[in-house]
């Protein structure tokens, strides 16, 4: 059909290009289609951008993970303003704006059966193997098109279901074969001759062709398409020609395209039987190292939670092993492939395998889209069945060394700040300083190094830390800077040195970051949010972290519980005691111990508590039990339809199998299938709840010898094999946060308490502060103005201002710091910034010469305290002694009382001062002996 003989529904203009390759019956197919595709990042976005461009008829989006820095290294649809925003939210826009008759939409949910039913095609990018494989087998079960497309640093993969009887209307882009013809004999054969003898070399035995124009034979003209065969000397067989007219002049010969038919195995046998695309044996077998590399980067993944460290030969080491320990791969016939695995390029891929680039995304992107049109279209040949693409020539040459896995850490924040800040004003002197600032570097941030500051900005998370950084302010007398924002709230506040008051933390603010509370409570009697959290935060500590290092432990030497406390012996005995008797070996096994530790926690537990204190249970002045803060709980029973329940067993035995070192999985429909098939586990085989306390409030059970023996026997059965993963828990971590947040949750169903979303959860356990731009921008306006006043002339008190806001409710106060309180004892004045120096003199002083200056300064006799120890009556001396001391130099007492010498570079030693008269409590100036 003429491609101008279009459907009033198709854009002619719009389409008038890419009509000419595709023809107007495969556009209208392609206009028609609907097709899911999963994952956003580089290769996701080049295959939406050309399937919008190209037309189909819809493309549903899928991609719930938050978009992150990486991401917008080959992802041209996100941008930093959509830090944060799924990734499928983020591109569905701009995706849209590039066709107006394509419907861009977005799924949020999970990917289900009866979701996929609603496709033509499903591409899956930058996907997870069990997530490959769970949707491939319904894709393939279903006759939905089914594609895989991912790239790793310089590799690409590309992979092609399209089922086992899959038709292909038009195999080739080629204009059909026209030929002018010679002679046609008749006989049976007819043989059939070409004016051009070129002609004849472009036809193959078994095509299809028809004839027109022909004088004379004229049976042949509208014909049925007949089977052609070539024959040696360039003419061509037709078939019987015996009864037809005989042959004069002219005609031509087309040829008719016929369908092919295409049987793609399903990836779960196609991973270990790959067709690959290739040109040569060499190529073959490259593709199949790049096949297993793929394979073992997706093992290194499930077992690490994580990719390859990029550029890290520990990391790279690890993924050529597990390449080598894969099922070796068979043929087309099921043999298997005697190939020796290329190790080294297995180690070149796991070493650049953690970056994205924008032209592997475009390549990788382009052939995958272009599969896709294939499959809606039924035009033209799909791959058969894997594609690999590298473009390690990229690397450096084998005799350069390769780049060191530190230059590709990700960079602290004050490097990065640093950098910024050049760019901004290349005059600017900035010098990035990673060590933490706390009591251990003390060392690096002492006496040198305030000295050659002239002030102080702080931007600190915590008050802990405030509180210590505006200490040592007040200690070198420097000014400071304060700022802080939580979400639209904002403060900015300015300390100067004999001007203002000094640095005190709210009270409100320091209480709630210090708190704790009782491990009863949290335990037995949980009665808010933050209750549960806490109890599900200690229970990651203590199953996926202490009891891997008591484990560990016990290898190197059979040791005593007794430096645990009681809640830590309970979390070990849950590992170790709990519904398996020694280590996992499968990741079936994980699940059982994660079904256990759920009965353990949610059923067994409580209805042990509730056995030993009923519901109605009257304490002896005859109030109830259960009342007032204390909330009567209730097990739960467990159910895999419920999302919770499913949700804390699939984290736990995910967490489990990391501590073990075994593969873990994300597919929530085979678990929920498995579980089904799990006896939950009897009371008896559950680790006893106990407690060494005897208070209504937290014993359950004595814990005591026999106990003890019992889990150090246990304890000798797990120290064999390897030591376990003792797992950290990170905010960032989504198995982390799900345990966590599950396991908040289902204690508060036991409670009977509003649950904290996993949002919140991540935000208070995770201590993550909330924050904005725009409070961020404007505190930092706010400090700079102070900033003014700290380099310019002395300026008095009123010329200063602490500054709050609060942006939500319209909020904004700004006034003038208190002055510094003033501190009396006698006829003796001071304030914070007051300090007594006395210089060490030449030769060094002695303690009473130093006792003597010090009675001079103030009038008044004290005694010396270093760091609440007293150097004139030090723990061994007596009073009756304490002449022998008064001779000795003060370096000498102090070295002598705590054991250490001056650091290096440090300038004065801190004495703390006490009245030996009276028993005021009185917070005397500081003492500072020059050195």
């Amino acid at each position: 059909m003429d491609v101008l003989e279009t459907s009033k529904l198709l854009d002619e203009e719009l389409y008038s290009r890419q009509l000419y390759v595709l023809g107007l019956p495969a556009m209208q197919r392609i206009q028609g289609a609907k097709v899911l595709l999963s994952g956003l990042q580089g290769v996701g976005a080049e295959v939406a951008k050309n399937l919008v461009l190209m037309g189909v008829g819809s493309l549903t989006l899928h991609d719930p993970h938050p978009t992150c820095w990486s991401d917008l290294s080959a992802q041209f649809f996100l941008s930093e303003q959509d830090l944060g925003r799924s990734r499928a939210e983020a591109s569905q826009e701009l995706l849209a704006k590039l066709n107006g008759a394509v419907q861009v939409c977005i799924h949020t949910g999970d990917i289900t059966e009866d979701l996929l039913l609603d496709f033509q095609v499903v591409v899956l990018t930058a996907s997870e193997l069990q997530e490959q494989l769970k949707v491939g087998t319904i894709c393939h079960k279903h006759g939905v098109c089914f594609l895989v497309a991912d790239t790793r640093g310089l590799v690409g993969q590309l992979f092609c279901d399209f089922g086992e009887d899959f038709t292909v209307q038009d195999p080739t882009e080629a204009e059909p074969l026209v030929a002018a013809i010679q002679h046609i004999s008749q006989g049976s054969p007819g043989i059939l001759t070409l004016r051009e003898e070129a002609d004849a070399h472009r036809f193959n035995s078994g095509d299809l062709v028809t004839f027109s124009g022909i004088e004379g034979m004229v049976e042949l003209n509208g014909c049925a398409p007949r089977p052609l065969h070539v024959q040696r000397d360039g003419t061509l067989e037709i078939g019987d020609t015996t009864t037809f007219s005989h042959y004069l002049r002219g005609g031509v010969v087309t040829e008719v395209k016929r369908p092919k038919t295409v049987s793609h195995e399903p990836l779960d046998t196609a991973l270990f039987q790959p067709r690959v695309v290739a040109q040569s044996p060499q190529e073959v077998h490259r593709a199949h190292c790049l096949h297993q590399a793929f394979h073992a980067l997706h093992k290194f993944q499930q077992l690490h939670g994580r990719p390859p460290k990029p550029w890290d030969p520990v990391d790279a080491e690890m993924v050529v092993d597990l390449a080598q320990a894969l099922e070796s791969l068979k043929g087309t016939e099921g043999e298997p492939l005697e190939e020796q695995l290329d190790k080294a390029l297995v180690q070149r891929v796991a070493l650049s395998s953690a970056g994205g680039l924008s032209p592997m995304a475009a390549v990788l992107g382009a052939v995958a889209a272009q599969e896709v049109l294939k499959a809606v279209s039924k035009k033209f040949m799909p791959l058969d069945q894997w594609l690999y693409f590298d473009a390690l020539d990229c690397l450096p040459e084998d005799e350069e060394p390769f780049p060191n896995p530190e230059d590709y850490a990700p960079r602290p924040k004050a490097e990065v700040a640093a950098e910024a800040a050049r760019r901004l004003n290349s005059d600017l002197q900035v010098t990035p300083l990673t060590y933490q600032l706390d009591l251990t570097t003390e060392h690096i941030y002492g006496d040198n190094f305030f000295s050659s500051v002239d002030g102080v900005a702080a931007a600190l998370d915590s008050f802990q830390a405030r509180r210590y950084v505006a200490a040592r302010c007040t200690h070198y007398l420097k000014p400071l800077l304060e700022a802080g924002t939580k979400g639209t709230l904002g403060s900015a506040c300015v300390f100067i040195p004999h001007v203002t008051e000094d640095y005190r933390a709210p009270a409100s603010a320091a209480a709630s970051e210090d708190a704790s509370y009782p491990v009863c409570t949290v335990r037995h009697f949980p009665s808010t949010t933050e209750h549960t959290l806490q109890w599900a935060r200690d229970e990651f500590e203590g199953l996926f972290h202490l009891s891997a290092e008591t484990v560990n432990c016990h290898q190197q030497a059979l040791t005593s519980l007794a430096h645990l406390d009681e809640s830590q012996v309970l979390t070990v005995q849950q590992v170790v005691l709990g519904v398996l008797r020694q280590r996992p070996q499968t990741w079936r096994d994980c699940v059982l111990w994660a079904l256990g530790q759920w009965q353990l926690c949610f059923h067994y537990g409580i209805t042990q508590l509730l056995s030993r204190f009923p519901p109605d249970k009257v304490l002896e002045n005859g109030t109830l039990f259960w009342s007032g803060p204390k909330q009567c709980p209730r097990p739960l029973e467990f159910d895999t339809s419920q999302d919770t329940h499913l949700l804390y067993v699939l984290a736990a035995a995910n967490l489990y199998a990391q501590m073990h070192g075994l593969p873990g999985s994300r597919d929530q429909t085979a678990l929920r299938r498995l579980l089904k098939l799990l006896p939950l586990p009897d009371p008896q085989d559950l680790a006893p709840i106990f407690s060494s306390d005897l208070e209504l409030a937290s014993a359950y059970a004595e814990f005591g010898p026999e106990q003890s023996k019992q889990l150090h026997e246990a304890l000798e059965i797990w120290t064999v094999g390897p030591p376990l993963e003792p797992l950290t828990f990170e905010k960032d971590n989504d198995f982390h946060v799900d345990f966590v947040a599950a396991a908040a949750s289902l204690r508060a169903q036991n409670y009977g308490i509003p649950p904290a979303d996993r949002t919140k959860t991540k935000r208070i356990v995770g201590q993550i502060t909330p924050a904005i731009a725009t409070t961020t921008a404007a505190v930092a306006g706010l400090v700079g103005l102070e900033l003014y006043k700290v380099v310019g002339s002395p300026r008095p008190r009123s010329a200063f201002r602490h500054s709050y806001l609060n942006l939500a409710e319209n909020y904004f106060s700004r006034w003038v710091p208190h002055a510094p309180a003033i501190q009396k004892f006698h006829h003796w004045k001071w304030t914070c910034w007051d300090r007594l120096e006395v210089p060490a003199g030449q030769p060094e002083r002695t303690l009473e010469s130093l006792l003597a200056h010090v009675q001079k300064l103030n009038g008044l006799r004290v005694r010396m305290l270093l760091h609440g120890k007293a150097l004139l009556y030090s723990a061994g001396w007596s009073p009756e002694k304490q002449d022998q001391h008064l001779s000795r130099r003060v370096t000498d007492l102090v070295l002598e009382v705590t054991r250490q010498v001056p650091k290096p570079g440090q300038r004065v030693l801190v004495l703390e001062l006490s009245y030996e008269g009276e028993k005021e409590d009185v917070t005397f100036p500081p003492l500072h002996y020059k050195l």
